[in-house]
């Protein structure tokens, strides 16, 4: 019966998808993915959306996990307001993509130099989503607002025209409307079509007010997080939320080759996270620079990661070596899985 239900629900999925958002082209590999050449090369980085990105702007009075230990534990050492053992997807692009330093927390602004504020600048915040989530009181909106803000005081208009920006959303709005319907049902489609609207005007936006090149990654798959694997003992992923996330992802798809479109130039851009987790989940040592991980979907932080009772008691296990994780808790990856999946994208033409 189970079999039967795993391969009758995500029919249904496409079906009911189709009849919102048109025919569903199946996802482009990561070969293809690696061909489109993006001519471009960028001194700064504007970094908006989620915990995959923030590297220190959620307040330690708003959430405890990224300010307590073991959070921070491999880099720099000390809880640093990342969502991870370490390094987050927004230092590797910015230190081995675009070579430069990581862009500055907005809340820090004030208390930077010209020097470190020269690379950009990071308006994400764990939780958010492309609408107010129920982990947050702040949307991809409210971002942009804070963006547009600092031009003209922080940057001039000029200071963008070597810009790239780096949008992360929508896996919190997902998590959202789950937890706020208790599950999955035929009106997250609709849902979805508000998602990707809201996401192609925040895209818009941002290229309006002058970033030159916007880069927007696909979702992971949902259905590998610990969060979801735990249900099969972490041997294996939701098929059914991977095969959500995939129309997600052609829907994104669309929307970036028609902006492209419009400005007659590779001005907007994804980054395949889809095919480059499963890349590194599946590798058995073949792909250089990727780590081999015996259990992937697994948590190194299990429980309520750097979360402890009245009594100071853990309210978690720690993996010995973190190294051996892809995943830290039961959403974010570790400095080590975040370092796998940028050694097998290929997003060298960003540097160029």
């Amino acid at each position: 019966m189970d079999s039967v239900i795993k391969l009758v629900v995500p029919l249904l999925l496409v079906f009911f998808s189709s009849l919102l958002f048109g025919d569903i082209t199946g996802v482009e590999s990561s070969k293809h993915q690696q061909e489109q050449q993006y001519s471009y090369g960028s001194t700064k980085l504007f970094a908006f959306g989620d915990s995959y990105v923030d590297t220190g702007n959620i307040k330690k009075q708003e959430a405890v996990a990224p300010w307590a230990f073991p959070y921070g534990n491999t880099y720099p050492g000390t809880p640093s307001g990342r969502f991870s053992d370490g390094r987050v997807s927004t230092d590797y692009l910015a230190t081995k993509v675009l070579k430069i330093k990581t862009p500055i927390p907005y809340q820090w602004k004030d208390h930077a130099g010209h020097e470190r504020l020269q690379y950009g600048m990071n308006f994400a915040v764990g939780g958010t989503g492309v609408f107010k989530t129920t982990s947050s009181n702040l949307n991809m909106t409210y971002q942009i607002n804070l963006f547009e803000q600092v031009i003209g005081d922080v940057y001039s208009p000029s200071d963008l025209s070597s810009s790239l920006a780096l949008v992360s959303v929508a896996g919190n709005d997902y998590l959202t409307y789950v937890a706020e319907h208790g599950g999955v049902d035929l009106g997250i489609f609709i849902f979805m079509k508000q998602v990707i609207h809201q996401t192609e005007v925040n895209l818009r936006r941002i290229h309006a007010l002058g970033v030159k090149k916007v880069a927007i990654p696909l979702l992971q798959p949902l259905g590998c997080l610990p969060l979801f694997a735990k249900a099969s003992s972490y041997q294996k992923c939701n098929d059914i939320i991977n095969a959500f996330v995939i129309i997600h992802n052609n829907e994104l798809k669309k929307v970036v080759a028609n902006l492209n479109k419009e400005t007659k130039q590779s001005t907007f851009m994804v980054i395949d996270y889809y095919n480059a987790f499963l890349t590194v989940f599946n590798n058995k040592g073949e792909k250089p620079g990727s780590q081999k991980f015996e259990t992937p979907y697994k948590a190194c932080c299990g429980g309520l990661c750097g979360s402890v009772d009245k009594n100071g008691q853990k309210n978690y296990t720690l993996c010995d070596d973190p190294m051996s994780s892809f995943f830290w808790d039961g959403l974010h990856p570790t400095q080590e899985g975040w370092k796998s999946v940028y050694s097998v994208l290929n997003l060298t033409a960003l540097s160029n």
